[in-house]
């Protein structure tokens, strides 16, 4: 165990380093983390320490914590909310980050958000030594270049650490994940710690909104816009609002909403928020292959894009239009029924079209790209027929939600050591179903090993590459008109219901 004091002034020149604190803040911040660590004594000798990575540093500091009974359990979850407590303590304020965000969003908004994104680096809030350990490949798709992403980057509960949470008290405060009661909350063992988190507030609508980033920052400055009020996910005219004045406000950033329907939406509905960031993904990149147009709206460009699900695109330079157009194609689609192309409105009372939108400024204009969705079960496909299929189920079984709509796969951590096992297997001959880790997968893989040669340099290569394959397939099954000439035709009778609707 190094000198904990020197270890301490390694933390303190981190935070003066990276502008978290100013240097006449060192004797105060010292002070801190010596309460934090249970001292009353400070001696670092005079040495001057080499920096080191911040994770190195967090982790001599809860080793040590750990040596004097301060953590209690020595697990991943203990273990971050105590350095985040730590952190906590070198973090600006909520205040000082409104303040210096507004000062930098007055020279451009790519600077504001520059500093933001690199606070919630530097903060540990993002812990990027996390986030270089998901697995990412990019395949290359009839319809571009298909990120592919095999997330390693939030933590696995150890069983000490769910047994313990399982006791403690249902939970009120904060109400959810994204309420802004989370800015600044010490954790528990059932609630992750947001010490470090901080949020800017903005207004969307006329309303009272808050931007923060993910802390799996699942692309390039991976942000979250979230409602002030603890009101659930609804998509609505005021969306196609909100959407547009986001990147009014952010040119530089796409923002996106989950449906707000099970099934075909995200993982938390309670709460309204979207999801946006500086990135481009493949359904941005995707053309219109067939143009359209709507009657009144002749000055709004509108199309039908190359994409495995179905998406209008509609753009121009007037905001109102663009909410007008997208509002009447939303409510024309919530209560349109097809029976032939299999499409329902409702089934007993239970309504299952929804849209995922997304917005983004291009060349100067607006633009908006609508994904129709649907979330109908049956007895064949009980989690969803506009959903991955059962015989997909081995590489993604889980909701197809707006990340995933743009061309980014979010796949579960355990195919990691499946893609290792698999490969192994295949290399030694093996039968898939001998090992009950890889068993899910024989069938798939059976149906395209005739197609390959497999040696020690390409055998993750081919199934990388057939992973990605299995992704455009899952979200082809997410869409509601398949790309042929039933499904085309399908999707024009619904534009069509659209021009004559009021």
């Amino acid at each position: 165990m190094p000198n904990i004091c020197v270890t301490i002034k390694e933390l303190v020149n981190y935070a003066v380093a990276r502008q978290m604190i100013e240097e006449c803040d060192r004797t105060y911040a010292t002070n801190c983390l010596l309460h934090a660590l249970g001292l009353s004594e400070y001696s670092d000798g005079g040495e001057t320490p080499a920096e080191r990575p911040l994770e190195q540093i967090l982790a001599d500091l809860c080793d040590y914590a750990v040596e004097k009974g301060l953590i209690e359990n020595d697990s991943v979850v203990y273990r971050d909310l105590f350095d985040t407590s730590l952190m906590a303590l070198l973090t600006p304020r909520p205040s000082e980050v409104i303040a210096k965000f507004h000062a930098l969003y007055k020279q451009s908004p790519e600077k504001a958000t520059d500093y933001f994104y690199d606070l919630c680096r530097n903060s540990d809030y993002i812990r990027t030594y996390r986030v270089k350990k998901d697995l990412k490949w990019v395949y290359a798709s009839e319809y571009g270049d298909i990120d592919i992403t095999v997330n390693l980057s939030k933590p696995e509960k150890d069983p000490k650490a769910i047994a313990a949470a399982k006791l403690l008290p249902p939970r009120s405060y904060p109400k959810c994940l994204l309420c802004h009661d989370n800015e600044g909350y010490a954790g528990t063992l059932a609630s992750p710690a947001r010490g470090t988190l901080r949020q800017i507030p903005m207004t969307m609508a006329g309303q009272d909104w808050f931007l923060q980033y993910s802390p799996y920052v699942y692309y390039n400055e991976h942000c979250i816009a979230l409602s002030a009020a603890h009101t659930p996910m609804k998509i609505d005219r005021s969306s196609f609002v909100k959407l547009l004045d986001f990147v009014d406000l952010f040119p530089h950033y796409f923002l996106g909403s989950n449906a707000d329907l099970p099934i075909v939406g995200g993982s938390i509905l309670s709460h309204d928020h979207m999801q946006g960031g500086h990135y481009t993904f493949a359904m941005e990149k995707a053309p219109v292959e067939q143009e359209l147009c709507f009657k009144g709206f002749e000055d709004v460009k509108v199309g039908i894009v190359r994409w495995p699900m179905s998406v209008i695109r509609i753009s121009g330079t007037d905001k109102s239009r663009l909410v007008e157009l997208a509002d009447k194609i939303l409510v024309a689609w919530r209560g349109y029924t097809d029976e032939e192309a299999f499409i329902l409105a409702e089934t007993n009372g239970e309504p299952h079209n929804t849209i995922t939108p997304i917005a983004r400024r291009r060349d100067g204009a607006f633009e908006l790209d609508l994904v129709l969705r649907n979330n109908i079960t049956t007895n064949e496909h009980p989690l969803g027929v506009y959903h991955p299929h059962a015989e997909l189920h081995n590489i993604k079984k889980e909701n197809i939600g707006l990340i995933e709509v743009m061309g980014l796969a979010v796949l579960p951590a355990r195919l990691k050591d499946e893609i290792a096992v698999m490969c192994d297997a295949i290399l030694k001959g093996r039968d898939f179903a001998e090992d009950e880790a890889i068993a899910k997968h024989r069938d798939w893989f059976l149906a395209f090993k005739q197609n390959y040669t497999f040696t020690p340099e390409t055998v993750r290569e081919i199934i990388e590459k057939e992973i990605g394959a299995t992704f455009v397939k899952v979200l082809t099954d997410a869409g509601v008109y398949k790309r042929d000439e039933a499904g085309r035709a399908a999707f024009l009778r619904f534009i069509e219901a659209v021009n004559t609707s009021k």
